[in-house]
């Protein structure tokens, strides 16, 4: 290579027979001069070997790709005497999605505008992977010029990075140090440094997916964890922040379909835009989110703006491009997980989708688990509570009403009207209470059990949200088949009627006890509320109350609200009765 002729000339300085020549012997000093140039040229030889060499340890001295980048770059430049390079890592659709480069310093790099796009001599290093070696970068053809702050530049070398066969990118060089161009031997150490290079950058991308895959596992496991610890924060609020962390996204939605199934409603979102897409609704029709649901498959695209055919709910929020719709499915499909980064940063893998996949599976199964125990725990409830209803059914109440009836019968027989007076008191409040224990039966279904959704469950939600506003706990009765009777629309009229009684009870009466009854029979509905308060006042302002009217006429009933006074049958001796009515059927 370099150093062919060196052998002769070593030949004849140590004397070997030559062939006859008519050319004249060459002196002695000539001879010097060729052998010490021969010897500079051995030198210089071994010193850039010993720098491929160095540059080679220091290129795959390094685990982490961004740093193995930035060690490629350097490490071509100090070895070709350059001034300026750049490495270009091309993306699954050809185009340059990184650019790491080495000489401009960072005030230069943010003048030029964007990333070289594939176009010119870059352009055709992609297409057709092979070296490039130029005297001056502007004289060739293909050749688009400089965009505007980057420096000008005349020498170029680029060569291939491949990676198994596949090219990961190319190394561009320019401006050798001495002013001189690229030599050959220049290329083919570039060539021997690129090679090094693709084998390094094949071992930091399965360290790096190593450490994705053992992330996204420590997150399934802290996240499964969690779904069967008693208590933490949102579970599904959990998925999505630890999905954005490992997956390095900018946003992520966990999307359920809505009880119509018609559309989807984003339950949790986390990062860009986060507050703007909790709780957005939208059709499920022709959206990806809706696609993955349905077929169960996570689905990739590199750029959602590219796409025509389906819409993502994040565009409406944030500028997203990369996406991954990744479905919630386990013994059915609960809903999709949305992953997406912003346009123009990189896209993602398959092997992201892979991993996205698994953690997806993991939270699904999870989900599955946390429900059976939630479902074991509430079936335990309410059969504890069952059995306490049960017993305060079957032998509270009818104890009571036996006692009833047997002061009943002895007061009928007292001579004594002011006895038998105080014994009907006695069995009207044994009445009273039994009503009362029967309204706690229900209560102690709570929010667990069918009774949710109910007249007598959302009348007792109301009156324990207005109880924090009094002092006292309002006495609550239910009378009659309520639930069976009462439409929707009435049921929802109805809850405001407790409502705004029972609050004005509360500003209002300064009373020291309430008592809500509800009473339904095949033909009527009544509310009846009493309070012990100062009675009603001399106001002229009723709009509450005029609202009260409205629902009742709407349905074709009444509304009366009056003052009692002492002596009064239907209570205490003052405060008010406010008695809403409304036909049924």
């Amino acid at each position: 290579m370099m150093h062919r002729d060196t052998a002769p000339a070593a030949a004849m300085l140590i004397g070997a027979p030559r062939a006859p020549s008519d050319d004249p012997e060459p002196a002695p000093e000539e001879l010097l001069a060729q052998l010490i140039a021969r010897a500079q040229e051995l030198q210089d030889a071994e010193r850039r070997l010993r720098g491929l060499l160095s540059a080679n340890r220091v290129v795959v001295g390094d685990l982490a790709l961004p740093a193995v980048l930035r060690h490629i770059v350097a490490s071509a430049c100090e070895l070709a005497r350059s001034r300026y390079g750049a490495l270009g890592v091309i993306g699954p659709d050809g185009r340059l999605e990184e650019f790491v480069h080495y000489g401009i310093d960072d005030a230069a790099a943010a003048r030029i505008d964007h990333l070289p796009e594939r176009h010119g001599l870059l352009g055709a290093l992609i297409d057709g992977p092979g070296s490039i070696r130029l005297h001056d970068v502007s004289g060739d053809p293909r050749s688009v010029g400089f965009p505007d702050g980057h420096p000008r530049m005349h020498s170029f070398l680029g060569v291939p990075i491949a990676v198994r066969g596949e090219v990961f990118g190319n190394l561009y060089l320019s401006e050798r140090l001495d002013g001189e161009d690229f030599s050959a031997e220049d290329e083919e150490l570039v060539l021997a440094l690129a090679a090094t290079a693709g084998v390094a950058i094949e071992h930091a991308r399965l360290y790096a997916e190593s450490r994705r895959r053992q992330d996204w596992l420590e997150a399934s496991t802290e996240v499964t964890r969690h779904f069967l610890a008693a208590s933490g924060a949102e579970p599904l609020q959990l998925i999505a922040r630890k999905t954005r962390e490992i997956a390095d996204a900018d946003v992520v939605t966990v999307v359920l379909p809505t009880a119509d199934g018609h559309n989807l409603k984003v339950q949790v979102a986390s990062g860009l835009g986060a507050q703007e897409l909790t709780a957005f609704t939208y059709e499920r029709a022709n959206t990806l989110a809706g696609r993955a649901i349905e077929s169960g498959k996570p689905m990739l695209i590199c750029d959602i703006t590219d796409e025509k055919d389906f819409s993502v709910h994040l565009t409406a929020m944030v500028p997203v491009g990369p996406v991954m719709a990744i479905p919630l499915a386990g013994e059915r499909t609960r809903g999709a997980l949305m992953i997406g980064r912003l346009h123009g940063r990189h896209r993602f893998s398959e092997a992201d989708l892979e991993m996205a996949t698994t953690f997806a599976n993991h939270i699904a199964l999870a989900l599955e688990l946390a429900d059976a125990r939630s479902d074991q725990q509430r079936i335990a409830l309410l059969e504890d509570r069952d059995r306490i209803a049960r017993d305060l059914h079957d032998h509270v109440i009818q104890r009571l009403f036996a006692a009833g009836l047997t002061v009943q019968s002895v007061g009928s027989v007292l001579r004594s009207e002011q006895h038998a007076a105080r014994l009907d008191r006695v069995v009207t409040e044994l009445d009273d209470t039994i009503r009362q224990i029967r309204t706690s039966i229900f209560a102690l279904r709570g929010p667990l059990g069918p009774e949710i959704g109910t007249v007598r469950a959302r009348s007792l939600e109301v009156v324990a949200e207005v109880s924090e506003l009094i002092d006292f706990d309002p006495e609550v009765r239910f009378s009659g088949p309520i639930d069976a009777v009462v439409t929707d629309a009435m049921q929802d009229d109805l809850i405001a009627v407790i409502r705004e009684a029972l609050t004005n009870v509360a500003k209002h009466a300064r009373a020291g006890r309430a008592e809500v009854d509800v009473e339904a029979s095949a033909t009527e509905l009544t509310v009846v509320i009493t309070d012990n308060g100062v009675g009603v006042g001399t106001t002229e302002r009723r709009s509450g109350l005029a609202n009260l009217q409205r629902r009742a006429q709407a349905h074709g009933g009444s509304l009366n609200v009056e003052a009692l006074v002492k002596g009064s049958p239907e209570g205490p001796d003052h405060g008010t009765r406010l008695c809403w009515r409304v036909p049924l059927g």
